[in-house]
């Protein structure tokens, strides 16, 4: 019970920082895999490359775009940020999503350098348990029971999203099995049709030849 509680603990999807560079009109695309109806928290800092410094400093004017696309192919968000902050949104399908990130400042620093830090949330790790706490008045031991029961709540998911895949897995898998069956009937009938051919063909020359 144990170990497959450590299991299903270890799939939950959990915060990813990292920082990567891009051009101003370079658009910066990641898919995250995700379970139906949970909360995606994304914080992110865009800083500019200064020449005379040889650094990364910070410029308020700089925008992101953030868009969102679900496994659909739908847009889910579309928004246009300052140079800091957090965007969020609640998948409704479960799959890949694509979350896409790039500038509108490339009117204002002629194909400059961009740094962005991005840390993607996911499940429980987007609440602030500390403010829940403060606002229903909990005490450690409710707010653990609390993380608790939400943790339980994102493994449960996370288990649905595993059978969602299992089941989409042996559906592509009967499907190329099907297909290879006929592909292989197939080539049979038309090796069958050929060699029929070859021998009525033959069969006509020799006669005409008065071999037979």
């Amino acid at each position: 019970m144990y170990l497959y509680l450590v299991i299903a603990l270890s799939l939950l999807v959990v915060a990813d920082g990292l920082y990567f560079h891009i051009a101003e009109t370079e658009k910066k695309c990641f898919i995250e895999e995700i379970p139906d109806e949970t909360m995606v928290m994304g914080n992110y800092k865009v800083q500019l490359y200064d020449p005379n410094t040889k650094g990364y400093g910070d410029y308020p004017n700089i925008g992101m775009h953030v868009e969102v696309k679900d496994p659909d192919d739908k847009v889910i968000l579309s928004k246009l940020y300052t140079a800091e902050g957090r965007f969020t949104f609640t998948s409704h399908t479960p799959g890949e999503h694509l979350i896409c990130l790039y500038s509108n400042s490339s009117a204002w620093f002629s194909g400059a350098q961009l740094r962005v830090h991005l840390d993607i949330q996911a499940g429980e790790h987007t609440q602030d348990y500390q403010q829940i706490a403060s606002k229903d008045k909990l005490n450690e031991l409710q707010l653990r029971v609390r993380q608790l029961l939400d943790q339980v709540e994102q493994i449960t998911k996370e288990q649905a999203y595993q059978r969602y895949r299992e089941d989409r897995f042996r559906q592509t898998s009967e499907s190329t099995n099907s297909r290879v069956l006929w592909w292989s009937l197939g080539q049979t009938v038309v090796l069958v049709c050929t060699g029929l051919w070859q021998m009525r063909h033959l069969k006509g020359f020799f006669e005409a030849k008065k071999l037979v």
